[in-house]
């Protein structure tokens, strides 16, 4: 693709625009880079003002973490099931999004400093999202997420970079651990409220805890802010991705539990990445109301040598805007996004990686579009009431050129109410509840299997919600109850060995749990946190499958972790305790075991601005299967099992000047 080369060489001169001789004399005098809370802070309130689901994760939430994938930011985040594949292939649902998908992701928005990076289809890698640079990510569960023009079951997770103004000063990292891993990282900011620049580059390379398993990447992350007026500021933001991930890939249930190390070496396979985001944020400023305007432009590689060399190459537009007026007895939300894009998508025979006779070639053309809008009145003190909805509108269209021609095209749109109020009986405590739809449109991974387009329709739901969140005194929680009845849920199963697995709708389906988090800090020297999670997904009433339970994800599981010690020196324990493991097929005749992993971590001060850190994780060595592709009818030889990550230990260092 030739724009590829042209944006990465923009993203080389932003570098050199932002970290200038002159920003570097402005910083001299910095020696501790001193992190400011006000977006953080900022996205608290956002998130408190929710009638649901919601939380925000701070980067001090998983500092002594060795981030390996999103698992390690989002581990105490309730209801986010994280579940390890191998590297930073990792599954991530929310509330059984995506449930069946064993590879990418859908069901979940995923927005970097507010944009999507989800593709015009709303497909997504979240492999592009690399927790390391952010300074808090935001959580919003189910249609929580309208805010973020989320109309999903699963809701939106944003990840939120610093800026030069509340993140001055050098900063680096290096995280060295088993199986070979390096990762080092530097960032820099520099600047005030009128004009500041942030930057970030890291790499790392992993040899993987199982065979075939390599990764390689090199990251870069940058963003200029200038205020034009008293009213006016813009934001200019890029990030550039290389990502080599070799792919070991699932193993038959025995071997999973008794040499968890195997991989797989047939066919090379292996997902290769490079991506290019460039996205600007202008705010008009007017005290109670603001609007935010902007534009981004997404470009990215996909080499994929698996049953085929897949290989495609994507460029994805879109504009956006969020108008957002605050008032003492009402307030306003209104917005909209457009996302609009084209996929050059070839395959090929796959000759040990690489490519053989081209067997399938197509230009493949989608939209998404939405609209949003949300009104929140508060009658009486205290008391919130929410009413909003989303429209959506989304078009997918594959023009086949080999093995034959042939054209498939589908349009979908549709409008998801949502109702809710919110109570606060007293200034630290909230009830919340709400009713509201959600709406999935299949993407490419749904409608072209294979080669041809099949007719697979739009997901919808209604999901019921209520729950509460608040603290007393050094005690902390949020807790809610959703019941989700769902129409045509896009589900999957394998149908062999390496082959990506097919979709089908089902009827109808259910999925209900609880979302439960605690924490208490009795003294500064002790925190206690831990989530739990209850996943009740099944069939109702299927012609085929009755009341059966849906694979993947267990019914239970549980995380909590003892913080003793201050900033100067801690220790940490944790634990992971699914109880009883996950159905493997949709005929419920095979269940994976449920298992215990211990971890820990720790930190120490060894000077001002210099710390230490430690991340052990399964220290006894359970084997165990951690992951399962969804399967109709599951054996002991199906190789469709994950086994959960090995013991390991990693360590590193914190310095900021």
């Amino acid at each position: 693709m030739k724009l590829l080369p042209i944006l990465r060489a923009s993203v080389a001169c932003s570098v050199i625009a932002i970290i200038t001789p002159a920003a570097a004399e402005e910083a001299a005098d910095t020696t501790i880079i001193v992190t400011g809370r006000a977006a953080a802070d900022e996205a608290d309130i956002s998130a408190n003002n929710t009638a649901g689901g919601t939380d925000v994760v701070s980067h001090e939430d998983y500092a002594d973490k060795t981030v390996v994938s999103l698992r390690d930011t989002l581990a105490f985040s309730p209801g986010v099931y994280t579940q390890p594949r191998f590297g930073q292939e990792v599954r991530i649902s929310i509330r059984g999004s995506g449930l069946s998908r064993g590879f990418h992701m859908r069901g979940l928005t995923l927005l970097q400093d507010g944009v999507s990076i989800n593709l015009a289809d709303d497909n997504g890698d979240f492999q592009e999202l690399e927790p390391i640079f952010f300074d808090h990510l935001e959580v919003y569960r189910g249609a929580n997420a309208l805010r973020f023009g989320s109309g999903t079951l699963g809701g939106a997770i944003n990840g939120v970079t610093p800026t030069g103004d509340n993140a001055a000063g050098l900063y680096l990292r290096g995280d060295v651990g088993s199986s070979d891993f390096y990762r080092g990282l530097a960032s820099y900011g520099v600047g005030n409220g009128d004009a500041n620049a942030w930057a970030a580059i890291s790499a790392d390379s992993h040899k993987g805890d199982r065979q075939h398993a390599q990764r390689n990447s090199m990251r870069f992350n940058g963003n200029v802010g200038l205020r034009i007026s008293d009213v006016v500021s813009t934001r200019l933001y890029a990030s550039a991705t290389t990502l080599n991930q070799e792919l070991p890939g699932a193993l038959s249930r025995a071997t999973a539990l008794s040499a968890p190390r195997t991989g797989n070496f047939v066919g090379d396979q292996a997902r290769d990445i490079n991506s290019v985001r460039i996205q600007n944020r202008t705010r008009f400023d007017w005290g109670s109301s603001r609007l935010d305007v902007g534009a981004f432009l997404n470009a990215k590689e996909l080499y994929h040598p698996i049953y085929q060399v897949i290989d495609q190459t994507s460029t994805d537009r879109g504009v956006f805007a969020r108008y957002d007026r605050e008032g003492d007895d009402w307030s306003v939300t209104v917005g909209g996004e457009s996302r609009w894009g084209t996929i050059d998508s070839k395959r090929f025979i796959n000759v040990n990686g690489k490519r053989g006779a081209l067997t399938f070639e197509a230009d493949q053309t989608a939209r998404t579009s939405n609209m949003y809008g949300e009104l929140r009145a508060t009658p009486v003190a205290g008391v919130t009431i929410i009413a909003g909805g989303i429209y959506a509108d989304g078009f997918r269209k594959q023009v086949q050129i080999v093995p034959s021609a042939a054209t498939g095209a589908a349009s979908f749109d549709a409008f998801s109410p949502k109702f809710g109020v919110l109570w606060e009986p007293s200034e630290d405590v909230q009830i919340f509840a709400n009713y509201s739809k959600s709406t999935e449109f299949p993407t490419f991974v749904e409608l072209a299997q294979i080669a041809a387009f099949v007719p697979v329709k739009e997901q919808t739901g209604w999901t019921a919600e209520i729950g509460t969140r608040g603290k007393m005194g050094w005690a902390s929680w949020d807790l809610a109850l959703y019941r989700a009845n769902i129409k045509r849920e896009m589900l999957q199963f394998t149908v062999g060995r390496d082959i990506p697995a097919t979709t089908f709708n089902a009827d109808k389906t259910r999925h209900q749990g609880v979302e439960a988090a605690f924490s208490a800090a009795p003294t500064d020297w002790l925190r206690f946190r831990q989530i739990w999670q209850y996943s009740d997904f099944r069939f109702v009433a299927d012609a085929q499958y009755g009341n059966n339970r849906l694979p993947v994800v267990p019914k239970h599981v549980l995380r909590s972790e003892l913080r003793i010690g201050s900033d100067d020196l801690h220790i940490a324990p944790n634990v992971e305790w699914v109880p009883q493991g996950a159905w493997a097929d949709y005929r419920n005749t095979t269940r994976t075991t449920g298992y215990t992993l211990f971890g820990l971590s720790a930190g120490a001060r060894v000077m001002a601005g210099v710390d230490l850190f430690l991340d052990a994780r399964n220290l006894t060595g359970e084997k165990a299967i951690g992951d399962v592709s969804a399967a109709i009818l599951a054996s002991a030889a199906s190789a469709i099992y994950y086994p959960v990550e090995r013991r390991a230990m990693y360590g590193g260092v914190r310095a900021r000047f």
